[in-house]
C-alpha cells in the first residue's frame, strides 16, 4: 500500500506499508524532513539519515527542559520508553527509514488531520510518527474504568496534524459510530478511538459467563458518535498462548496459570529438591 499525504504544514509524506502479517513501513524523507519513532522500532534507513534519542517525543510543545521531562514522564507512565529516536533527513535528496511492526497484525496509517486532530490509542499501538506529532496520555476520568479498566485504563494520546502510524494485532475492524449507538468490547480489543466517543466500563452482570465463559468481568462500553478501531488479536491475549503451550520447568507441559507455571512450580521444586545440602 503506498499512498501520498497533504498536511496543513504543506509537507508531502510518502510512505508504503509492505508485507501481509508480519508489516512493515517505509516513509520517505525529503531534505530536512523528520520522523519519530518508538523504541526499538526501526528495521532499516538509508545512508545521510541522522539519528538523535531524545526525551520525550521530540515535538516542538514540549518546550524547555521541564517540558521534555514532562514528555517523558508521560511515556513512562504508558509502560513505553523514556526516550524517543528522530530520524532527519540530512542528506542531499530523498530518503528512505523503515519500522516495522512487533508482532503479527497490521500498520494502520492515521492521518490526524481528518481525525481532529486527536486520536486515542491503546498504550503500547504507536509505531512511528511525522516529526511534530505530539503524544501524551489519556486517562480515563470515570472512577470505575480506572479501578477496573485494565488496559484501557491509560492509553496514549496522539495530538497534531501529521500523519501517525499504530499498530493493531490481527485482523482490523474499523467501526463508525452513529450519535448514541453502542459497541461492547473486550478492553483489550481497543486499538484506538477518536475522543468525541465515550468510553467507559460496564460489568458484564453474570458471575457465571466471567468465571467460566473465557472472558473478564467488565467490557468496554463505547458510544459513538464517532470512529473506533478494533483487533481481533491483543498482545497479552497472544501472549497468553503462548505461554500456556510453552513447556515449563523439567520440559513437562501444565495449563496452569503464570502463578501455577512459575510460582508453584518453583515452590514444589524447592520443596523436593532443596534438601540435599
Amino acid at each position: 500500500m503506498s499512498l501520498k499525504v497533504k498536511q496543513m504544514a504543506m509537507d508531502v509524506v510518502d510512505f508504503e506499508i509492505k508485507g501481509s502479517e508480519m508489516q512493515f513501513v517505509e516513509i520517505e524523507l525529503d531534505p530536512g524532513e523528520a520522523a519519530v519513532g518508538e523504541a526499538g522500532s526501526m528495521m532499516f534507513m538509508d545512508a545521510g539519515i541522522s539519528m538523535d534519542t531524545v526525551f520525550g517525543d521530540g515535538s516542538a510543545n514540549q518546550g524547555g527542559f521541564f517540558g521534555k521531562l514532562l514528555g517523558a514522564g508521560k511515556r513512562l507512565v504508558t509502560g513505553e520508553s523514556l526516550f524517543t529516536t528522530i530520524y532527519s533527513n540530512e542528506g542531499q535528496g530523498k530518503k528512505r527509514v523503515a519500522f516495522a511492526a512487533p508482532y503479527p497484525g497490521k500498520i494502520l496509517p492515521m492521518d490526524l488531520s481528518q481525525l481532529g486532530g486527536t486520536l486515542i490509542c491503546q498504550k503500547d499501538a504507536f509505531l512511528c510518527a511525522a516529526r511534530g506529532v505530539s503524544l501524551g496520555i489519556a486517562l480515563q476520568q470515570r472512577l470505575s474504568t480506572g479501578f477496573f479498566g485494565g488496559e484501557g485504563f491509560i492509553m496514549q494520546k496522539l495530538d497534531g496534524d501529521g500523519l501517525a502510524f499504530v499498530h493493531a494485532g490481527g485482523t482490523v475492524v474499523r467501526r463508525t459510530l452513529q450519535p448514541g449507538q453502542t459497541l461492547l468490547v473486550d478492553t483489550g480489543c481497543v486499538v484506538a478511538y477518536t475522543p468525541n466517543v465515550s468510553f467507559e466500563i460496564q460489568y458484564v452482570g453474570k458471575i457465571k459467563t466471567a468465571l467460566f465463559g473465557g472472558e473478564g468481568l467488565f467490557l468496554a462500553k463505547m458510544t459513538g458518535p464517532g470512529e473506533v478501531w478494533l483487533q481481533s488479536l491483543p498482545f497479552s491475549r497472544l501472549a497468553s498462548r503462548i505461554f500456556a503451550a510453552a513447556p515449563q520447568r523439567g520440559g513437562a507441559r501444565e495449563e496452569g496459570s503464570l502463578l501455577g507455571g512459575f510460582a508453584t512450580g518453583g515452590l514444589l521444586g524447592g520443596i523436593l529438591g532443596g534438601d540435599d545440602e
